[in-house]
C-alpha cells in the first residue's frame, strides 16, 4: 500500500482524497491547502492530519502527490515534489504557458520523477473500450473524429477572468482525447468561437461557444464542439467514422428505463455534470496511478501528453483570435 499526500482541497481535490481513503491500495497521508478551513474540514471527514506542503514534501513515507491546487501553482508544485522524490499527479494543465511546462517537464527528466497529468477521460469506461476497438482495427483506418462536449452552465465569471480561456481551460480535455483518438498528431488547427451564452464572457476576452477542427499528416480530420450551456445536462459524446465502420459513445443518462406513450418515448436526463458522469473514470485514473507507482512502469497520461495538448490550446486559441489556420 502506498501513501498519497494531497494538494488542494477544493471539489476536484475532494474528489480524490474520497477515492484514496477508499482504495484498498493507498492511504491518505495528510492533506494540504492555501486555506485552512478547506484543508481542516476535508482532514476531518477522511479522518487524515492537515500538513503544509513543505512538510508533506519533506516526509519520506510518502511516496506520492496529487496537485489538485490553483493552476498557477501546478508546475512549481511539480518540480518541487520531483526533487523531493515523490511520483506526481497533477490535475491539467501543467501550466497555461508551453514554455512553463517545457521547463517543468525538464526538472521531472532530469530527477527521473513519475509525473501522470489528470485527463480523466482516457479512463472512462466507454471511451476506452472504444478507443480499445480502435486500435483492433474493428473500423479499419480512421478518418473523421467528431467529440461534443457541453456544460450545463458557465462557471462563475469570476473563474473566466483566471482560466486562461476556454480553449485552454475547458476544450483542453477534448484535445487529448483526440490525440487519444486519432493515432496520429494534429499538424493544422482552425477554430472559431462566439460568447453566445453570456455577453459578459465576451467583455472578459473569452468565449462560451467554440467550434475546432485538426487534421493530421496523413489527412485525417477531428472536429471539437464546445458549449458553455446545454440545457438539457452535461453533454459528452463521441464519433469516429473509419473506413469499414463507425465506433460511436452516447450520452450516459440517469436511469436507462423509458416510457413509450402514444407521444413518444421519453428516456430519463443525461447525468448533469462532471462529477457524476465521471466518477468512474476518476476511480480507474486513481488506480492507474497507483499501479505505475507501485510497479515502476511509466504513467500515461504523461507530462507530454499535457504538453502537446496545451500547443494545440495554444493554437487554437490563436486560430480564433487571428481567423488563420495555425500550424503546429
Amino acid at each position: 500500500m502506498i501513501s498519497i499526500g494531497l494538494l488542494g482541497a477544493g471539489r476536484i481535490g475532494a474528489l480524490h482524497a474520497r477515492n484514496i481513503a477508499a482504495s484498498s491500495k493507498a492511504r491518505l497521508a495528510a492533506v494540504a491547502d492555501a486555506l485552512p478551513a478547506a484543508a481542516g474540514s476535508l482532514g476531518a471527514e477522511l479522518g487524515v492530519p492537515v500538513r503544509s506542503v513543505d512538510d508533506i514534501l519533506a516526509d519520506r513515507s510518502v511516496d506520492a502527490v496529487m496537485i489538485c491546487s490553483s493552476t498557477d501553482t501546478h508546475a512549481e508544485l511539480i518540480e518541487a515534489a520531483a526533487r523531493a522524490g515523490k511520483a506526481v499527479f497533477c490535475e491539467k494543465p501543467v501550466d497555461l504557458g508551453s514554455e512553463r511546462i517545457r521547463a517543468c517537464l525538464d526538472i521531472v527528466a532530469e530527477t527521473g520523477a513519475k509525473l501522470m497529468i489528470g485527463f480523466n477521460r482516457r479512463f472512462d469506461p466507454h471511451f476506452a473500450e472504444l478507443q480499445t476497438r480502435l486500435r483492433a482495427g474493428e473500423i479499419g483506418d480512421v478518418e473523421l473524429v467528431t467529440i461534443l462536449s457541453r456544460d450545463p452552465s458557465p462557471p462563475p465569471l469570476a473563474y473566466i477572468g483566471r482560466s486562461g480561456g476556454l480553449f485552454r481551460d475547458m476544450m483542453i480535455h477534448d484535445f487529448d482525447m483526440a490525440r487519444f483518438l486519432l493515432g496520429e498528431e494534429p499538424v493544422v488547427v482552425m477554430a472559431m468561437g462566439s460568447a453566445l451564452v453570456d455577453p459578459a464572457i465576451g467583455i472578459a476576452g473569452d468565449v462560451d461557444t467554440a467550434a475546432v477542427m485538426l487534421r493530421t499528416a496523413s489527412g485525417r480530420i477531428c472536429q471539437i464542439s464546445n458549449s458553455r450551456r446545454a440545457s438539457y445536462g452535461y453533454d459528452q459524446r463521441i464519433e469516429v467514422h473509419g473506413a469499414r465502420g463507425m465506433l460511436r459513445a452516447h450520452n450516459l443518462h440517469e436511469s436507462t428505463v423509458e416510457l413509450a406513450t402514444a407521444d413518444g418515448f421519453r428516456a430519463a436526463p443525461v447525468m448533469n455534470f462532471f462529477l457524476e458522469r465521471y466518477t468512474p473514470a476518476y476511480r480507474r485514473e486513481l488506480d492507474a496511478f497507483i499501479d505505475c507507482v507501485v510497479s515502476g512502469a511509466a504513467p500515461h497520461p504523461d507530462g507530454r501528453d499535457g504538453l502537446r495538448a496545451q500547443i494545440l490550446a495554444d493554437a487554437a486559441t490563436e486560430a480564433a483570435r487571428t481567423g488563420l489556420p495555425q500550424s503546429v
